[in-house]
């Protein structure tokens, strides 16, 4: 493991983002995918076009709420799949974030759908976890906390700081509490279900 330090601080580098534009992934078939994540995660399609370096494929934008975007290559001629296999440098999930109120719908949402899932309280979030058209792992966060965006580096730098004092293998909910405290932010926790903690496989 890196000893270099934790810190929200804009390190001294020579180019600074500004944040996510959007994400692409290589997906299966339009179909598949606009049913995924237009019907059933409730995704914006926004633009579809030709992919541009490719134009025997389709690339199609969708809005993931926030105003940043995922885009999938598709093509007519590729079929789903169950399963993705995963090397260095490929991807290994994508999360989006869901309301915390909205935690058991989106679950029973998934059971309707007949998609297995997997869900998880992984000490700062809840975690549910399943699978796209494509067979990529898809995690739906849900926050405990009302943590700004325009904030959030600062918070989860400040709850490492608080869980490495405490001696703590990963951060937990009272660090990030803390954290919240600390930074003079609400630390009211959301109403959110009963879950297991610890390592997750992803449903079927």
């Amino acid at each position: 493991m890196t000893d270099e330090p934790v810190t929200a601080d804009r390190p001294d580098s020579p180019i600074r983002t500004t944040g996510t534009d959007h994400v692409t992934i290589w997906g299966s078939n339009a179909a598949d995918t606009i049913d995924f994540y237009r019907d059933l995660l409730g995704m914006p399609l926004v633009l579809r076009q030709p992919n541009l370096d490719d134009p025997s494929q389709t690339h199609l934008f969708f809005d993931t709420g926030d105003g940043r975007i995922l885009t999938v290559f598709v093509s007519d001629e590729r079929p789903s799949q169950r399963q993705q296999r995963v090397g260095v440098g490929g991807v290994h999930h994508l999360c989006f974030s869901i309301e915390p109120d909205d935690f058991e719908d989106v679950a029973r949402a998934l059971d309707e759908d007949g998609r297995g899932y997997n869900v998880f309280d992984r000490g700062i979030f809840y975690s549910l976890y399943t699978r796209d058209n494509n067979g990529l792992v898809i995690e739906l966060s849900a926050d405990k906390y009302d943590v700004p965006d325009d904030r959030r580096g600062e918070v989860l730098a400040t709850a490492q700081r608080i869980r490495e004092d405490d001696g703590a293998e990963y951060a937990e909910d009272e660090h990030l509490a803390q954290a919240l405290e600390e930074l003079g932010l609400d630390a009211t926790p959301a109403d959110l279900p009963e879950a297991p903690s610890g390592a997750a496989g992803v449903g079927e």
